[in-house]
């Protein structure tokens, strides 16, 4: 007797966020949630077609991009950061504008590939973030060699000094502009898979001053308030809506990718 095993689809006010036979991790199928709530609002108001369908694999179509960046211009209203906002911001943040800094690291690299089970490899490297924060420097190049995805493995993990432009975009804002030392109390995510990090020691930059990267500092506040914004429009949108199978709430991100 074969035994029938049923496998729950989520969905946003009925409309499936993945096939059947497709299990998505838990923040790919948030971030699939929040297009699709995005997606109907646009219908909704009439920026978009309703014979816009929604696709399977939470790709939003051209038309519903457009309808989308459409919707959030004209719902998300952005307050203008204040000059003493700006600079509050740059005092608590300036070791972000410091040029020079250069930090020396190891690494193991759990990579994503093509087929892997996202769920497993971030499991596993969860486990091994737990075995190493309590560890010292030979149990982690040990752990490098055995398990890491990366050519440096076979020296331990070890990276050597890094400035933050020879890093990947998303790999160097979690590691520079911090004082974190030893290995980090979090996995860093990149394009490449998800890393253990350790900080073996870092060098200042210098802090560039205020004036000079007032622009900058502007579009980070901006940055922020956007995704403000958009996570309390999300939760307006999915308390209006029925949402099943997805937790919108514990998004670590409310843009779409």
């Amino acid at each position: 007797m074969n035994a029938c095993v049923e496998i729950s689809v989520a969905t946003v006010n009925g409309i499936a966020l993945h096939r059947p036979d497709e299990i998505p991790d838990a923040e790919n199928l948030r971030q699939r949630a929040c297009s699709e709530l995005l997606r109907q609002a646009a219908v909704a108001r009439g920026l978009l077609s309703p014979d816009d369908v929604a696709q399977a694999d939470g790709i939003l179509s051209e038309a519903a991009t457009l309808a989308v960046e459409q919707l959030i211009e004209a719902e998300l209203h952005l307050p203008q950061p204040s000059e003493d906002e700006c600079r509050r911001y740059y005092a608590a943040n300036s070791a972000r504008y410091a040029e020079g800094e250069r930090v020396e690291l190891r690494h193991i690299l759990f990579a994503v590939t093509a087929g892997v089970d996202v769920v497993a490899l971030r499991s596993r490297a969860e486990h091994m973030l737990i075995e190493l924060r309590g560890g010292d420097e030979s149990a982690f190049a040990d752990a490098a060699r055995t398990w890491s995805n990366c050519p440096s493995g076979a020296k331990g993990g070890a990276l050597g000094w890094l400035g933050a432009a020879e890093c990947a975009p998303e790999f160097a804002r979690e590691i520079f502009g911090h004082a974190e030392v030893g290995v980090l109390p979090r996995l860093v995510h990149s394009r490449f898979g998800l890393h253990v990090v350790q900080v073996l020691r870092r060098q200042a930059g210098a802090v560039r001053a205020f004036e000079d990267v007032r622009g900058t500092v502007l579009a980070a506040m901006r940055q922020k308030s956007f995704i403000t914004a958009l996570r309390q429009y999300l939760s307006v949108l999915a308390g209006e809506a029925e949402v099943r199978g997805v937790d919108i709430d514990g998004a670590a991100s409310p843009l779409l990718q």
